[in-house]
């Protein structure tokens, strides 16, 4: 048994919407052997790790995983169970796993949710060590003898508890990451503390522990000083014990005898309790005392000891919202254990752990616990009578092995008052109010007693998880302080997908946002966008990119290029988007990380209109029977965009009142046109956006009728979306590497990223409609790592398409040999009709693209399938400078002609009269409500001249 690989989905994934890790597992010998065949095995595994007795598994009740290691289940599934168990034990409960063949006889995917990543990593680790010492030492996979002897399972685990404590959320900040959750806010973890952003780009607010984005730094500078403080508080009114700041031990003698004993001495502005002595009844006492706290701080103060109870109010946003009793660690004696052993019994309490890691923390023996039981005349041998209590702290801070009460239904509107007013004086909006007083229900004008310290960033872990009394809602007001009911805490997110157009796509709806007065965050392949800066370059389409723009403070709009491999390596950089879409599904990629099919691909794929909030849209391409498959998916409403306008899909659809773009056939041309809520508005026509060359280039049509939709789901005005279309062109600056046309050389140059056997042939497809009066001319290659019979797609359109090929190599041959995939696309080229002697492989880029340039002639038409888009862009527009031979370029495109329904753009441009309504009604065959059926629209003379003037401002 071994594991193959691990990997770490973040965010959802293919397998789960919450994260997940993946382990692919090969039994090896153990395939034969299911837990049934495994003698004892069961029986050992249930004493090691009793509480998996719990497990409902596949049953559904507590008990139901045990039927089934009794039934036989292979370890595969056990090994799932064990690592989510474990998990809990260390403090991070988690319940979601499941296990699935991988394909190969043997070989499983074993899937369980995490909380912490090296925690999950960590368990999954021991977990399999676990089931290897429980298994015959006969086996192969067992753990060898001396590993076995070794192998501590209770000292495993106490470190995957501290490793715990150590990475993960605390109590107080995990409860408001809970809160967060509960209310639909996002979150990100910004550090490996507890430093957390809630709410997407400009609607961010931050916390670190229980300090939010909205504490005043000077007012924890004030919290820090604890003589400060105190001075504040008493100028206006509220009761505090005297006290002294001194730094040294002379000076803290002289203060506690000038103030008069009890005394209390504590370090200037140390927090959970350290260093704090209370009730000190002496010089000695002091001098030993002011010596520990000057371990934490070179000042400390010396106030007097007011006897009571330790009561901790929590005020939140002027408001309290919690009152904890807090009783400081102690045992409690029965007449036969020791205290030292009354110690280990109370540390046996499954709710104590390490530090944060559990609702209560270990008793530990230090010199604050001997201190006390040297004045109670104990030791750690003593035995302590029956109900003894022993005082081990001076504090109740629960950091220290504190118990907590809840109180907050107890404390008088006196107290109340005092507590708010101290927070309001010091300025914090989360404050911690620590009360001396005998009874918090008695004001502590008639019992006495004082505020003793006032704290910035003070722990929940008291009010969410007290010991005793009802948990209290503490992170919820704190989450309505910083997001009010209704306020924003999401930005407008698009995500988008397909196998070709992700990036030209999302670049449009980008455009069109920026357009609108967004400032608009954009991944894509070459790199992450603000509000149209290029922040870091490189293939930004995964989840890390997608939170590096959600992270950003003044984003208020994403576009998330989302591509597959992303989905697979890692899964979603976010939890859910306003709209989701799915270009296409077509053959790439296929045979790579377990995606062997079109259907697996489109699995892929759906994930992001999976993730759709419920009032979103999932954008679909209606001429894709994958993509419209996906709508059952969804919670958004679907989106349909369509060059057909008779698809059944898309009338059934709008009949409904659903929305849809639809490309119309006009007697000028093509229209966008937009169908919403029984209303036909027509969008503006093909031919004007720049990116289709004048309508020929079909694809860039289809990227415009998805960006149309899926920027009039985020809201978008009709207006907004024209101007953005009609502006956005398929330039090097503005899409490197997609259609990018280069008019000045005596032919014409195209250079795009197409390395699919569907992208090539859209561009063969446009190579045959655009007009030109000499040969087309191909560079080709494919990616290494595409089957065999993709390569020779590709290799059988470009021999169908070009007059002369030149075949290349990619920089990363991705395990193929040098030239290897060259002589794939040259035979292919050959066998679909190419002559040999047309047909040249040079395998370098960068030459194969030097003779391609050198070879072109006056009115060709040459197209290169660029690996290195940037290097092949420059090598195009200076090739010729400074060499004589080569033809100097024309001043004007050898291919310029007038676009469809140029003379209606004629019109307007000169400034005649709108046409009339009829005419722009002839633009389409029928009526709407022809077409599909639509109860009749109400239009008014208005209506009809909006809808031409957008027409004619669009030409």
């Amino acid at each position: 048994m071994k594991i193959l690989e691990r990997k770490v989905y973040r965010g959802p994934n293919y397998y789960s919407y919450r994260p997940v890790i993946r382990l692919t597992l090969d039994l090896e010998e153990l395939e034969a052997y299911p837990t049934s065949e495994l003698p004892g095995f069961t029986a050992a595994l249930l004493a090691l790790i009793p509480t998996l007795h719990e497990h409902g598994c596949s049953y559904g009740t507590p008990g139901g995983f045990v039927r089934r290691l009794e039934e036989g289940t292979w370890l595969g599934h056990v090994l799932e169970h064990v690592a989510i168990e474990l998990q809990c034990l260390a403090g991070t409960p988690v319940t979601f796993g499941k296990t699935r063949g991988a394909g190969e006889i043997g070989v499983y995917h074993v899937v369980y949710s995490f909380q912490q990543e090296e925690v999950g990593l960590d368990a999954g680790r021991l977990a399999e060590r676990v089931l290897r010492s429980l298994l015959p030492a006969d086996l192969p996979s067992a753990l060898p003898e001396a590993e076995r002897a070794a192998f501590n399972f209770t000292l495993e685990l106490e470190e995957l508890a501290a490793l715990t404590d150590r990475v993960a959320l605390g109590p107080s900040t995990g409860s408001l990451v809970k809160a967060a959750e509960e209310r639909n806010i996002p979150w990100i973890r910004l550090n490996e503390g507890s430093l957390v952003q809630f709410g997407h780009g400009r609607y961010q607010k931050r916390i670190q522990a229980t300090v939010t984005s909205e504490t005043r730094h000077i007012a924890v500078d004030i919290a820090q000083d604890k003589e400060l403080t105190a001075r504040l508080l008493d100028d206006m009114g509220i009761p505090v014990p005297r006290q002294r700041v001194v730094n040294e031990e002379g000076a803290a003698a002289e203060a506690s005898h000038a103030i008069g004993f009890p005394v209390v001495v504590k370090p200037l502005d140390a927090s959970h309790g350290r260093g704090v002595s209370l009730n000190l009844q002496n010089e000695a006492e002091v001098r030993l005392a002011f010596q520990k706290a000057q371990e934490h701080r070179s000042y400390v103060i010396v106030e007097k000891f007011i006897p009571g109870r330790d009561y901790r109010v929590l005020v939140v946003n002027g408001h309290v919202v919690a009152v904890a009793e807090r009783v400081p660690g102690h045992v409690v004696g029965d007449g036969e254990h020791t205290v030292q052993e009354l110690i280990d019994i109370v540390n046996r309490d499954p709710r104590r752990g390490v530090g944060h890691e559990k609702v209560l923390t270990r008793l530990l023996v230090d010199h604050q616990a001997l201190r006390l039981l040297e004045q109670a005349g104990l030791t750690l041998a003593s035995v302590l009578a029956t109900g003894r209590v022993l005082y081990l702290r001076s504090t109740g801070n629960l950091s220290t092995g504190g118990t907590a009460i809840d109180r907050t239904d107890e404390i008088c509107y006196e107290n109340k008052e005092i507590a708010i007013r101290a927070a309001q004086v010091v300025g914090l909006d989360v404050a911690g109010i620590d009360f001396i007083t005998p009874d918090i229900a008695h004001p502590i004008s008639e019992v006495g007693g004082g505020i003793v310290e006032v704290n910035a960033a003070p722990g929940f872990r008291m009010h969410v998880a007290p010991s005793e009394g009802t948990p209290r809602d503490v992170a919820g007001p704190v989450m309505d302080m910083l997001f009010p009911p209704g306020a924003a805490s999401r930005i407008p997110m698009a995500a988008i997908t397909g196998t070709n157009g992700k990036t030209t796509t999302s670049r449009m709806v980008a455009h069109i946002l920026k357009m609108s007065g967004h400032y608009v965050g954009l991944t894509t392949t070459d790199g992450i966008y603000i509000d149209g800066e290029r922040y870091l370059s490189g293939d930004m389409t995964g989840p890390w990119s997608a939170r590096v723009v959600l992270k950003h403070p003044l984003v208020d709009a994403a576009v998330l290029e989302t591509a597959r491999g992303g989905i697979l390596r890692e899964g979603l950089g976010y939890d859910r988007v306003d709209v989701g879409a799915v270009l296409n599904v077509a053959g790439d990629h296929l045979g790579l990380k377990g995606v062997e099919t079109l259907e697996d691909l489109a699995a892929v794929k759906a994930l992001v209109v999976e993730v759709v909030r419920e009032g979103g849209y999932a954008v679909l391409n209606a001429d894709d029977p994958l993509t419209v498959a996906m709508a059952e998916r969804s919670e958004g409403e679907p989106f349909y965009f369509t060059f057909d306008l008779r698809n059944p899909v898309v009338q059934a659809h709008v009949r409904r009142g659903g929305r849809a773009i639809v490309l119309e056939e006009g007697l000028n041309g093509q229209m966008l046109t937009l169908y919403e809520r029984n209303q036909h508005i027509p969008l503006l026509w093909s031919h004007l956006i720049p990116a289709t060359l004048e309508g020929r280039a079909r694809f860039n049509v289809a990227n415009a009728l998805a960006a149309a939709a899926i920027t009039r789901a985020l809201g978008v005005k009709v207006e907004n979306i024209r101007q953005g279309l009609r502006t956005f062109d398929s330039s090097h600056f503005q899409v490197p590497g997609r259609l990018n046309v280069y008019d000045h050389h005596p032919f014409r140059v195209i250079v795009d990223y197409g390395h699919n056997p569907p992208a090539v042939q859209a561009m063969a497809d446009l190579v045959q409609a655009l007009p030109r009066k000499g040969r087309a001319i191909g560079v080709v290659a494919a990616p290494g790592d595409r089957r065999d019979a993709d390569i020779q797609a590709i290799g059988g359109i470009a021999g169908r398409t070009f007059d002369l090929l030149f075949c290349r190599e990619d920089y990363s041959h991705r395990g193929r040999a040098p030239g290897e995939v060259a002589g794939l696309v040259h035979r292919a080229a050959a066998a679909a009709g190419l002559a040999e002697e047309r047909i040249v492989e040079i395998w370098d880029e960068t030459e194969a693209i030097a003779a391609a340039l050198a070879t072109a002639q006056t009115g060709d038409l040459l197209v290169i399938f660029a690996d290195d888009v940037q290097a092949a862009w420059k090598q195009v527009i200076y090739w010729g400078q400074g060499r004589p031979e080569s033809p100097a370029p024309t001043e004007t495109p050898v291919f310029a002609e007038s676009a469809p329904g140029a003379a209606f753009a004629s019109d307007t441009i000169l400034g005649e009269a709108p046409a009339p309504a009829s005419r722009v009604r002839s633009l389409h065959a029928a009526d709407s409500s022809d077409r599909f059926r639509l109860p009749p629209v109400e239009r008014s003379s208005a209506d009809a001249a909006a809808g031409i003037r957008g027409v004619g401002h669009d030409d």
